[in-house]
């Protein structure tokens, strides 16, 4: 087992999301999967337009207004530096990557072996969907 299996696990087990764009004007854009955009610091507003926003010292910092969520993921990108690079789709599913996780994906974590583990939490409780030699198998 490898981490894209355990991803591909999580991501059967989370429901498949519709694919985002992870790359635009030679910038990696930071993808989210719990931002209904798909992009982190991204937001819907009530225009149908899409705001991009940035935390500097404890500030939230306009960045500006865009037509796109990708344009507006364009412009955090530029203002917050470059996500490093995750697979983002494995056999067919979109993974659910993270920008805090230290893997790169959501709910999967580095063993002590060297391995990865993919949990997911269901009802509450910490369910283990296996353990995988990389990050991506996990996700």
């Amino acid at each position: 087992d490898t981490a894209v299996e355990a991803a591909v696990a999580f991501a059967r087990a989370a429901g498949q999301a519709p694919a985002v764009v992870t790359e635009a004007d030679g910038l990696r854009l930071h993808v989210s999967s719990v931002n209904s955009t798909g992009y982190r610091c991204v937001y819907a507003s009530d225009s149908g337009r899409f705001q991009a926003r940035r935390d500097v010292d404890g500030r939230d910092v306009f960045l500006g207004t865009y037509d796109t969520a990708v344009e507006a993921a364009v412009a955090f990108a530029r203002a917050a530096g470059q996500a490093p690079a995750v697979v983002t789709e494995a056999d067919g599913l979109r993974l659910h990557v993270s920008s805090v996780n230290s893997t790169g994906y959501r709910c999967v974590y580095a063993s002590d072996s060297g391995r990865f583990q993919a949990r997911r939490d269901v009802d509450g409780r910490d369910v283990f969907l296996g353990t995988y030699d990389t990050a991506v198998e996990a996700a």
